[in-house]
């Protein structure tokens, strides 16, 4: 089993809400390392990387909010992340906001190609598509972003990380979608990649879904990346969330595609990230995401 190196991003300019920057040391008050080790994996905690607060810096571009300052923070994720995929090792990156995944994706997509020759396969598991660019944004908030950024559209300072495109629409997939802003889903719909909303989990059941959105992310691909944003499960169960919508995964959905992701041995490197625990009750979330990810990382029940 692949060591997993533990990578703190307290990060917060992405986002309209304060908080998530204390995700890190949410997920390693929950016990996240020891957990892990428990699974019988080599753990090496590579700490926080630096990351400027607001009141600090200035928004500049309303449309693209502390983007300068963001690419910062995701270009040192980024090498980091690499550094410790070349070294044999599975990256875990605890968030602060998504905006971060420009760097530790970027970094996955970049090994992949170099050791396989082949593209990354992206699962991104979130309510939201983050597929706003500066142009169809109403917030200006980047953690919007960074899937356009990814997919080689703008903010161009956060596709430029590791050269753009890292992904390519048809090896990208979003899973738990419920709640698109009206011009992001036609970005969506133009875009190529494929979409499991909540609907289509509802219809079809959350294992055949996770089942062809793993089978669409490792065809033809090197490995897969998963990106999950903790927003994508229901309130009720992930309060200290950066942005709540109603309606998401519950417990053993959540579950089932953590679990499903390990049974595929294809996971290169995993994100949670949007965890806030100024919004949580008693670090439940956290907690919640220490278990989600021990399930990616193959714990069974059996």
């Amino acid at each position: 089993m692949k060591p997993v190196h533990i990578i703190g991003v307290p990060l917060d300019l992405g986002a309209g809400r304060r908080g998530v920057d204390m995700g890190p040391s949410a997920l390693r008050i929950a016990g996240i390392g020891d957990q892990i080790a428990a699974l019988g994996r080599t753990v090496v905690d590579k700490g926080d990387l630096p990351a400027p607060i607001p009141e600090t810096q200035r928004p500049a571009d309303k449309r693209k909010k502390y983007v300068k300052d963001i690419a910062k923070v995701c270009q040192k994720l980024h090498d980091v992340a690499l550094k410790s995929l070349e070294g044999g090792a599975l990256p875990l990156v605890l968030g602060g906001d998504h905006s971060l995944a420009t760097g530790s994706v970027a970094a996955s997509a970049e090994w992949v190609q170099r050791t396989e020759s082949r593209p990354l396969g992206l699962i991104w598991v979130d309510a939201h598509g983050d597929m706003n660019t500066p142009q169809t944004t109403t917030s200006g908030n980047v953690h919007g972003m960074p899937l356009a950024a990814l997919l080689g559209n703008e903010p161009l300072e956060l596709a430029a990380i590791g050269g753009a495109p890292s992904v390519l629409p048809q090896h990208t997939v979003l899973l738990g979608i419920r709640n698109l802003d009206e011009q992001e889903k036609e970005q969506i719909r133009q875009s190529g990649v494929h979409v499991f909303t909540m609907k289509d989990i509802d219809r079809d059941g959350i294992a055949r879904v996770a089942e062809r959105a793993i089978a669409l992310a490792a065809d033809g691909t090197g490995g897969i990346h998963v990106s999950f944003d903790m927003d994508v499960c229901d309130p009720a169960i992930a309060p200290g969330v950066g942005t709540a919508v109603k309606g998401g995964l519950d417990y053993r959905e959540a579950h089932m595609v953590m679990e499903m992701v390990a049974d595929s041995r294809r996971l290169v490197a995993l994100d949670l990230v949007e965890i806030n625990p100024t919004l949580d009750l008693r670090n439940t979330t956290a907690e919640f995401a220490t278990e989600l990810a021990l399930s990616a990382l193959g714990k069974g029940i059996l």
